[in-house]
């Protein structure tokens, strides 16, 4: 039976990027590109190993021999969304210096850039991890805690020089970081905002809710509103 597209959709039309050099040579390569397209439009019960193999043009024989299962394909993708995010934060950690109100800055606009970045890839990570065994998820829930762990160190560095004015530095951790991974679904560089001047407003927002002091700069929240009945990717 032929699918049905769905009439809301999961996120925008965005081309079917992967980070440098994740993607193997080859099949194996196109494989994981269809899967990712496949599972970003329809989840991953909705995309069966014979869509995957149809879109790649082998049959499903030919991509068991590539990849043992399914799970196995989303598992592979779901590390490498959390890989590349993982990496972001702890790059823009290092670069930002020492002072929490810039480290939380920083942190926040990395979020929003990888998502940005690679939609499809951070909306498969984001809400398609349930559908792994807790066996294949194991690998990307523990970068998700390393990740966690890293915005929860600069609010309670912050909180405890008294530059953050928060009452509960959890729940301002998981605040924090959900505000940017919707960024994936609406997002598309033909949009009303560019991706810096998202990731920037984010920051701020991400830094009033952790009760800054002071803001650093102009986090580019000026400029004329989206026209009306324009969407805000």
């Amino acid at each position: 039976m032929a699918r049905t597209r769905p009439e809301t959709r999961r996120v925008e039309e965005a081309a079917v990027d992967l980070p440098e050099g994740v993607a193997p040579p080859g099949t194996r390569g196109r494989i994981l590109r269809a899967a990712l397209k496949l599972f970003a439009e329809y989840g991953y019960y909705g995309a069966s190993i014979r869509d995957i193999a149809a879109a790649v043009g082998i049959n499903s024989a030919t991509l068991y021999a590539h990849y043992p299962s399914k799970e196995q394909l989303l598992a592979d993708l779901i590390v490498v969304g959390h890989e590349e995010l993982h990496r972001r934060l702890l790059r823009a950690l290092v670069e930002s210096g020492s002072d929490p109100v810039e480290q939380l800055a920083a942190l926040v606009r990395a979020q929003v850039l990888a998502h940005a970045d690679f939609p499809l890839l951070a909306v498969v990570s984001n809400q398609e991890l349930h559908a792994l065994s807790p066996q294949a998820a194991a690998p990307a829930l523990a970068l998700r805690e390393h990740s966690a762990e890293l915005l929860l160190r600069v609010l309670d560095l912050g909180a405890q020089r008294g530059i953050f004015a928060v009452p509960d530095v959890r729940l301002a951790a998981t605040a924090i970081g959900s505000i940017g991974i919707r960024v994936a679904n609406w997002f598309h560089s033909g949009g009303a905002y560019s991706r810096e001047r998202v990731a920037d407003t984010f920051a701020e927002f991400a830094l009033r809710i952790a009760g800054a002091a002071a803001l650093p700069g102009d986090a580019g929240t000026t400029g004329p509103p989206p026209v009306a009945g324009q969407s805000i990717g």
